[in-house]
């Protein structure tokens, strides 16, 4: 993979228009492993993970605190430190392999094919250099353009997200900017270089339902125009079932269910899903109860044996000893065509259906 030139014509950069066909593959993950070693052990935060993503489409990534979504993530832009991690298995980005890459093929990477935006623009940003030259410096690493130029580009983006006064603006510093505004300057940032893959991790955890709608709405406008993939990292079903197109939730440091977003919503066929969907207010229960899923998410150091979920599932005792003693496969179960899940129940959808009708009575 080599770096963009853009040439400038009347000092505007020329329209790569590099991004691929919807449909295009552009991400393949097999078998990824994530491990770092401590002084209390191995610490393993993502276990024989795999999944793939096409251009146009979203992918969102489920799952409590420590189950691995956002090491993935990380693993997929290259920025856990080798020196400190294990990371085994194969991450195809766009045709190029990158478990085992080079700093600087990783460095080319990173913002030219993929780009990642955080949940926390704030530290996302350097706080004592204004907006506008950080986005432009970012610009200026993938192409040989002047620095007028990469700051028109910057300017360019910050009014494609929909921040007034964009000129203005770029010349403010982070703290100047209010909660969504720095949101809005972190995808300006992410996207400045056309990325076709953008992992969005927790993009809009701190901010108030208002603002969350419009940055959900610009990411999908953004995709639109852009044509790219996206990864969302959330623990937000409500932002799932408004945005993905597929969903993956993960236990553990695995997956447990993957499948369409209606798929999974609608009928969830891993009691983890049906656990988390289940804590989830709506305004049609008129106060009724909420299901919990009881105890807490198990130590990455010392993973239960067989299924990690057993020691909180209250349907283990129906499979006799086969989840604590072994681990199920990700697999297509009966009634499903392509939706996967890692469970040794059979007919998982009668059983929650039984459950939440004993529920009601």
């Amino acid at each position: 993979m080599t770096e963009t030139n853009t040439t400038e014509t009347a000092g505007v950069p020329a329209d790569e228009g590099h991004l691929g066909q919807r449909g295009e593959r552009i991400l393949t993950v097999k078998d990824l492993t994530v491990q770092f070693p401590t002084a209390d052990g191995l610490v393993n935060a993502v276990n024989g993970l795999s999944y793939s993503l096409d251009m146009g489409k979203t992918l969102a990534i489920v799952g409590e605190s420590g189950s691995g979504k956002s090491v993935s993530s990380m693993a997929v832009m290259g920025l856990h430190d080798p020196q400190r991690t294990r990371i085994s298995g194969s991450i195809e980005l766009d045709g190029t392999e990158l478990v085992g890459a080079s700093p600087s093929l990783l460095r080319r990477v990173r913002s030219s094919t993929a780009s990642m935006i955080f949940q926390d623009p704030q530290s996302s940003f350097h706080p004592f250099k204004k907006i506008g030259p950080q986005i432009a410096e970012a610009y200026l690493a993938h192409h040989k353009v002047s620095k007028q130029v990469a700051m028109n580009r910057s300017v360019e983006m910050l009014d494609r997200v929909g921040i007034p006064n964009p000129g203005r603006r770029a010349k403010q510093y982070p703290h100047e900017f209010s909660g969504g505004m720095r949101q809005r300057a972190m995808i300006a940032l992410g996207l400045v270089n056309d990325p076709k893959l953008l992992i969005a991790d927790e993009p809009t955890t701190a901010l108030d339902v208002t603002v969350q709608a419009q940055i959900l709405d610009l990411l999908g406008d953004l995709q639109k125009e852009f044509g790219s993939a996206i990864v969302l990292i959330t623990h937000d079903l409500a932002v799932v079932a408004e945005v993905a197109d597929d969903v993956m939730v993960m236990y553990g440091g695995r997956a447990v269910e993957h499948g369409t977003a209606h798929e999974v919503l609608a009928n969830p066929r891993h009691p983890y899903t049906w656990g988390l969907l289940g804590s989830v207010p709506k305004l049609s229960s008129q106060g009724g109860n909420l299901r919990t899923i009881r105890g807490l998410p198990p130590s990455l150091i010392n993973l239960p044996t067989g299924c990690s979920f057993h020691p909180r599932c209250d349907f283990r005792d129906r499979v006799g000893e086969a989840c604590v003693t072994t681990l199920p496969e990700l697999a297509v179960r009966e009634g499903d065509t392509t939706r996967t899940s890692r469970c040794h129940l059979q007919n998982p959808a009668e059983i929650f259906e039984t459950e939440v009708a004993a529920t009601l009575e």
